[in-house]
Parts: structure tokens; sequence; C-alpha cells
């Protein structure tokens, strides 16, 4: 599966994901084979103001190569000038526009998933993308608005029009957020109306729905999110799958408290002494989820202020 001039021969990918796939865990999915990680979205607007906080989101590092940049926006002049600041970085080897946020704040301004509701303006906001850069300009939407306007298909058809590389369909509605079960179908009715590349995207969990995903939606090219969240593993778990048709096991206990560690220490060298362990408590429940005791877990690293009281949290799992 080719997204330009970048060929994938095992494609599951890493969703973006809002506070989760920032440096840090890009560079543990890469290391459990994910070909290619998706960044955080990151604000068209906030490049162009040259925001601080915004411009940390575009430090990458050579581990997490290749990574695709999410932008979002809703102004085809804004979003156009944010790419070529993002390329002139050299930062990023694809870029990706958002129009699959549900979050209400995004959504207000007319962006992330709003775009699904104004064909014209999103299709004006790709051509200007694609003209923008040199490098592979990607999109990742959902199937509609709500149920009663789903128009993957006709989004689909202007994004290959305007240029686009490849296609992500998220298999739910905005209305939807991430109830319900993802519509694979609808996927694979895109990949039948497009001749890009479309990646499927929604409720793959394990080897089981890696292949029921492929099979109902024809994809080849497979993105997780929310199951990726503590568990990077879950690449290593997939591209194997693909590769030799055989199911690895989890991780051990040590494995988990290894992987701990090392995140950690990821976001107190790119974060800081301050924000770095508070950023680690969230991870550090989604890797101790399931496990016996993790209730307490999340209890004590919810009040975890430094490496140290990492590590003697960590003492207690057994």
């Amino acid at each position: 599966m080719n997204i330009g001039k970048f060929s994938f021969q095992y494609p599951v990918f890493l969703a973006p994901m809002a506070g989760v796939t920032d440096t840090p865990y890009r560079i543990l999915a890469r290391e459990m084979g994910c070909p290619l990680v998706y960044s955080e979205m990151v604000s068209d607007k906030g490049i162009n103001y040259r925001n601080e906080h915004t411009l940390k989101m575009l430090q990458t590092e050579e581990q997490e190569r290749p990574m695709a940049m999410q932008l979002f926006g809703a102004e085809a002049d804004s979003v156009a000038r944010a790419a070529e600041y993002i390329q002139s970085l050299g930062c990023a080897d694809i870029l990706d526009f958002n129009m699959g946020c549900p979050a209400p704040k995004v959504v207000k301004n007319h962006e992330g998933s709003a775009m699904m509701r104004e064909p014209e303006n999103a299709y004006k906001v790709l051509k200007a993308l694609v003209n923008a850069v040199d490098m592979p300009v990607t999109v990742k939407m959902r199937i509609g608005w709500d149920d009663q306007h789903i128009n993957v298909l006709e989004m689909a058809k202007l994004a290959e029009e305007a240029g686009v590389a490849a296609i992500a369909v998220h298999g739910r509605t905005r209305e939807q957020f991430y109830r319900d079960q993802a519509n694979w179908k609808i996927i694979g009715q895109v990949r039948e109306a497009v001749k890009v590349p479309v990646i499927a995207n929604g409720d793959v969990r394990n080897v089981y729905d890696l292949d029921k995903i492929r099979q109902v939606s024809g994809c080849e090219a497979v993105m997780v999110g929310r199951a990726a969240q503590g568990n990077p593993w879950i690449f290593r778990q997939l591209t194997e799958y693909l590769r030799t048709g055989e199911s690895l096991p989890g991780p051990t206990m040590d494995e988990r408290k290894e992987i701990i560690i090392r995140h950690l220490d990821m976001l107190l060298q790119f974060k800081g002494d301050y924000i770095g362990p508070r950023e680690m408590r969230k991870h550090a429940t989604w890797y101790t989820k399931g496990i016996p005791g993790s209730a307490e877990l999340r209890c004590l690293f919810n009040q975890a202020e430094t490496r140290d009281d990492f590590l003697r949290i960590l003492d207690k799992m057994h």
C-alpha cells in the first residue's frame, strides 16, 4: 500500500489522537512495528500566530519517521499557509487534514467533522493544501454528520478530485462520537468509489477485528486509535499477524512496567519535570487497565508527581 512515495508492506497505522499521540508515544509505536504514526491534531491558526504551545507540537524526532502531521482548520488560505510552514521545518513526511474530530469546541468553529457539512469549503481547503506542499496530503473523515446525512462517498470523491494521496475513514457519524459499532461496510463502499488508497478506522482491538475489518471493507490499510491507548504492543501483534499469521501474546507484567518507565522518561525529557509526570498519569492508568488492583493503581497514579512516585507505585504491581 502506497501513500505518495512511501510504501507500507504491513499497513497498520497509529491514528491521530489529541493528548495521546505525541512524540514519546509515537516513538514507542514505531519501535513496536507501527510503520506510520500520526501526530495529534495541530491548529492552523496556532501555527500562523506562532503560538508557543502549537510550535512545540511540530517538533519531531528522527526515530518516529515516517510520520504524518495532522492539521485542522476551516479556511483554505490559513490552512495552506500553515502547511507551507510545516513543510519549511521538514518535520513531517505526510500532511493529513482533519475532517473527523467530533469535539464541540472544534466543531463550533466549522472545523473537524463540521467540514462534512460543507463540501464546497472542504474541497477548497484540500485543493489549497495539495497545491501548497510537495509532500503527500491525506485526509481523515467520518461517514457523515448524523444518520440523516451520511455523505462520505461524496466527500471522498471530492477529496480525490482535490488530489489527496489517501483517505482514512472512521466508520461513525459525528453524532455517534465513539458510540455503537463502526460501520465497516460503508468504508468498503468508499474504497470502491475512489482510486486512491482508503484506510479503514474504527473498532480494531485485536487480530480478529483486523481480519474482519479488512474482509468487510476490502481495505488493506487499517488505522488503530483507542485500542492503542496504553497498548503500543498492539502494533507488534497486528503487524506480526499480517506477516506470519501468528497471534502473539499480550505484554507480561515486567514488559508493562518497563514501558511505563520508558514512556515516563521520554515525557520528562520532552515536556519537563512538571508536565511530564502529570501527562503520564492517564497513560499509566491505561497501561495497567484490567490487571488485578488496577482501580487502586489508578488512584495512586493520579497523585504521582515525580519519577520516584511512579517507581514506588510500580513496585506494588505483581
